[in-house]
């Protein structure tokens, strides 16, 4: 029988230690080779680890990597693309020293490459040549950026072959079935490459040379994304050109669009090995496509166009590997932890080969996320997953409506999607309504959408957000006096300047979040180091703009209480950040804490810091809006407590 009790007092079986122990696995880059299912599976309960998998055809299950080998490249800081397979084992970039190592199965990893200030990713394995091709990242000479550029390395000696070099960022490269054929991305600085890049080709000679490189379509203003050689050697690409990311091919020297819809193929490509489609066959494609948000999964028929939906309950679809009978990927839905499943594409059928959480949750303590579409500024709409308390133990006492969480997604070019996210639900099932944004920015909603955060970020984002919660709560479905806002990263950078600049919400969580654009625009790493010219505006041109948008600048006008969570290794937003807010916030006496994480960098991986991040933000809500804790957590020191 439901008892009744407060919102934020309920106690909920989706603890912060099942969260941490059993339930944060991150997997991801599923692949399918000769029958054999590959994923990368990161644990947080061995510090964050990332090991490579593999289900064979015949069912055996192996763990390819030795427990002290991390499969993970640094390029771009955020990675991917860090193994490539082949008839002579896998090939993987180790996380400790960057080293591509070849591992057979059971034997001990041999590396490849020098032990030299490197970084390798988006990894492919040329058999006809005995060669990697991959993208490097070369921190060698100090002082200077990092130069990045397309090059190959011989399997037997380990010798290192620049292909192409001169723009500032290289990315996918993809060899045709032939081998005749290399395809690659590339863009320069300040664009991002969801902001325009460009897709280039070139004959791929016997001896490994490239001969009559041309650029086949991109440019400043036209983002490309994921280009494939198809079985017929046709090279096929995601373009946003009309607006929309669609999927486009080049034939004969034309390029002619495949399927044109008011959908997203696309992503922004922050981590390398990203795929939303593969190739069944000539004539054929299995892929993911956005629409609101909403992803769904499809078969597109090559000769006319023509899209099929394919009818799963899936929602959040992504990494997309496929052969003539099977697709695998990286699925959730809003009740069923992200997961690794093979369908086959005959019958539809689907099993599950690997998921992210094996806990048991009744469904009466998940939340369902709604969809919902608010108004915000300049007349426009914005988009976020609204979810309602859920706790089949609980009732709400007499009249009380919830506190709401707000929650601002990184990037900012990003998205959030409707997957089941226990980090969500660890909120929802203890009585908190939580609101997860997608603010004029974000990306599965179009390009102008996208491009709504041109010079207008720390405004576009926050006024959504604002807006989101104002709507809510003019609904009637949250408490107005106890709304909150928390982010991440460039998330932590709204919710501060949510907190700074608005009067709305009561309180606030920064996860290694951006307080000093101009610190930022003078400290980050290479791939960012322009991104806020289209954000913000030109450094230091714009700097008055910078000063003005810094939450750092403007702390006479921060009231509510905020709680400071940080990689110390984050080289991404460095911890002074954090560090210079939390020293400014403590002088004028409003209530801060921080929480310092040794170990960990840009993004939680530790099950400890998972476990520990979640209880010190739930202590700091209860201190603030003074309701009791359901159990003891381990107190933190508030400064300036009221």
């Amino acid at each position: 029988m439901p008892i009744k009790a407060p919102y934020g007092t309920w106690k909920s079986p989706i603890t912060s230690d099942l969260i941490a122990a059993g339930g944060a696995l991150r997997l991801g880059f599923s692949r399918l080779y000769h029958g054999d299912i590959y994923w990368i599976e990161g644990r947080p309960a061995e510090a964050g680890r990332n090991v490579l998998m593999r289900l064979s055809a015949s069912g055996e299950l192996t763990e390819l990597t030795p427990p002290d080998f991390n499969v993970r490249t640094r390029a771009h800081e955020y990675g991917g693309g860090a193994y490539a397979l082949s008839a002579d084992g896998v090939y993987f970039c180790n996380d400790a020293d960057q080293r591509i190592y070849h591992c057979r199965d059971k034997a001990i990893p041999v590396p490849i490459t020098a032990d030299a200030k490197r970084c390798y990713a988006d990894l492919i394995v040329d058999e006809t040549r005995g060669q990697l091709i991959a993208i490097c990242e070369d921190h060698s000479v100090a002082g200077r950026e990092a130069d990045n550029y397309l090059l190959a390395i011989d399997l037997a000696s380990g010798r290192e072959t620049v292909l192409a070099r001169g723009y500032d960022f290289y990315a996918a490269p993809r060899l045709s079935r032939d081998g005749r054929q290399l395809a690659w991305l590339c863009w320069r600085h300040p664009n991002m490459p969801w902001d325009g890049c460009e897709l280039w080709r070139a004959d791929h000679a016997p001896d490994g040379t490239l001969l009559n490189p041309r650029c086949v379509a991109g440019g400043d203003q036209e983002s490309i994304f994921q280009p494939e050689w198809s079985p017929a050697g046709e090279l096929y690409f995601v373009s946003d050109r009309s607006g929309w990311w669609n999927l486009y091919r080049e034939r004969a020297g034309d390029i002619a669009e495949v399927c044109a819809m008011a959908a997203e193929f696309g992503l922004p490509q922050w981590v390398f090995g990203l795929s939303t489609y593969s190739f069944t066959g000539a004539d054929e494609i299995v892929c993911s496509y956005a629409v609101n948000g909403l992803w769904s999964l499809a078969t597109i028929d090559l000769t006319c166009g023509l899209l099929q939906p394919i009818n799963a309950d899936y929602s959040d679809i992504g990494f997309i590997s496929a052969d003539s009978e099977r697709v695998v990927f990286s699925a959730a839905t809003p009740t069923q932890a992200d997961a690794v499943i093979a369908m086959t594409l005959a019958t539809r059928q689907t099993a599950v080969i690997r998921r992210a959480s094996n806990l048991d949750i009744t469904a009466d303590y998940i939340s369902n996320p709604e969809l919902i579409e608010f108004p915000t500024e300049n007349n426009q709409s914005a988009f976020g997953f609204f979810y309602r308390p859920a706790n089949l133990d609980f009732l709400p006492a007499d009249q009380e409506k919830p506190p709401l969480i707000v929650i601002s997604h990184g990037g900012p070019t990003s998205a959030t999607t409707n997957g089941l996210k226990l980090g969500i639900q660890y909120w929802t099932s203890r009585g908190f309504a939580v609101l997860d944004v997608n603010y004029g920015g974000s990306s599965g909603l179009g390009r102008d959408y996208r491009r709504r955060l041109y010079g207008n970020w720390g405004i576009v984002d926050v006024a959504d957000c604002v807006n989101g919660a104002n709507y809510l709560s003019q609904r009637g479905d949250v408490d107005a006096n106890r709304l909150i806002i928390r982010g991440s990263s460039a998330g932590g950078y709204t919710t501060l300047c949510a907190l700074t600049f608005y009067d709305c919400f009561k309180a606030g969580a920064s996860y290694y979040g951006v307080s000093d654009l101009t610190a930022l625009a003078q400290d980050t790493h290479k791939f960012e180091s322009r991104y806020l010219d289209r954000l913000v505006g030109p450094y230091p041109e714009a700097e008055n703009i910078y000063r003005e948008r810094s939450p750092i600048n403007y702390v006479d006008r921060l009231n509510a209480p905020v709680i400071f969570l940080q990689g110390l290794e984050d080289k991404v937003v460095p911890p002074n950040q954090a560090e210079m807010m939390v020293e400014a916030l403590k002088k004028k006496g409003v209530p801060v804490a921080f929480i310092g994480f040794p170990g960990e960098q840009h993004g939680f991986r530790r099950a400890e810091t998972l476990k520990r991040a979640l209880d010190t933000e739930l202590y700091f809500y209860a201190q603030v809006f003074a309701f009791d804790l359901p159990e003891p957590i381990e107190p933190i020191v508030i400064h300036a407590r009221r």
